[in-house]
């Protein structure tokens, strides 16, 4: 399958959803309690924060760009959940943005996801994104975010 290019408005809307989903979590996490979520105690898996700080464990759906929605995953299966690693497959849906995010439309990629970096309260804080087909305009082929613990 030959890659899909977009156009040049994808590269921005790549990196502003990797900034929004940077700055955006990052308030809310620092209002999260410093306890586990209901049915996290005692289960020996880590758990991923999602936008309004509440921790998921093998999530269906995980929005990466908490502050305009344009970058999220769907559709996610996951192989392995632990306390260090959780492994999965999905799909990214990004805002192409043309001519303008309002009216963008959203293009699907296939993906491998991988979280890691849990801190202390078993939160995971790495997030990394390997398109295994067709990705955005200007996306490496692996991508890679922090996530608010």
């Amino acid at each position: 399958m030959g890659g899909h290019r977009i156009g040049h408005g994808t590269r921005a809307a790549v990196t502003l959803c990797a900034a929004a989903a940077l700055a955006a979590p990052v308030g809310a996490a620092s209002a999260a309690p410093a306890t586990d979520g209901p049915g996290r105690q005692g289960t020996g898996q880590a758990a991923v924060l999602d936008c309004s700080a509440r921790p998921e464990v093998r999530p269906g759906a995980f929005l990466l760009a908490c502050g305009d929605g344009n970058s999220r995953l769907v559709s996610l299966q996951w192989a392995s959940w632990g306390t260090r690693t959780a492994v999965g497959r999905g799909v990214n849906q990004v805002n192409d943005c043309v001519p303008y995010c309002a009216v963008g439309t959203f293009r699907s990629y296939p993906v491998t996801v991988r979280l890691g970096s849990p801190d202390d309260r078993g939160h995971f804080t790495r997030i990394s994104l390997t398109y295994t087909g067709d990705r955005p305009d200007g996306a490496p082929r692996t991508v890679s975010y922090p996530l608010p613990g």
